[in-house]
């Protein structure tokens, strides 16, 4: 099982779709070893060095978290139900209702769409709001998207950077 790492007054709450095999075996998010968040974490500037994955708790002391929208492990994302999602997003929901992180950075425009029920989604920064939470969508790190390294530090740039530029 892959526990939430979430606290108040966080910058901000990254949200994955659902833990991948190798992260339900050792208790860490996103521990396969092709997935670039970590890494990505760091070179966007949210961490001051690239964290492990066994390291996950550090994030709060940068005033980030991660949470999933379902608990569910699989090999790929695609196994999961949108009844799953759908419910999963219900509970994201309360979760950021709860912590009311500044931001919450959802995992990719399906996971945001199925859900939390929108639709449309483009990356960045959404109209969409869960109270006083901005909801970004940035793409998944997944060693299985095919999106470049430099693609997805340049999209987690961009909400650090508007974040730094709030004080946060």
């Amino acid at each position: 099982m892959v526990k939430d790492i979430i606290d108040s007054e966080l910058r901000v709450l990254f949200c994955g779709i659902n833990p991948g095999l190798s992260s339900s075996s050792l208790g860490y998010p996103f521990a396969h070893p092709a997935n670039r968040f970590w890494k990505v974490l760091h070179l966007a500037g949210f961490t001051d060095r690239q964290l492990k994955p066994e390291e996950a708790a550090q994030m709060l002391k940068f005033r980030c978290g991660v949470t999933k929208l379902v608990e569910r492990p699989t090999v790929q994302a695609t196994e999961v139900t949108l009844q799953e999602l759908r419910s999963g997003g219900q509970a994201l929901i309360e979760k950021v209702e709860h912590y009311k992180p500044a931001a919450l950075a959802v995992l990719g425009k399906q996971a945001f769409e199925r859900g939390l029920g929108q639709r449309g989604a483009t990356w960045g920064k959404q109209t969409y709001r869960i109270g006083d939470t901005e909801v970004w969508v940035l793409p998944n790190p997944s060693g299985l998207s095919r999106i470049t390294l430099d693609k997805l530090v340049e999209a987690y740039q961009e909400l650090d950077s508007a974040l730094k530029a709030r004080g946060l």
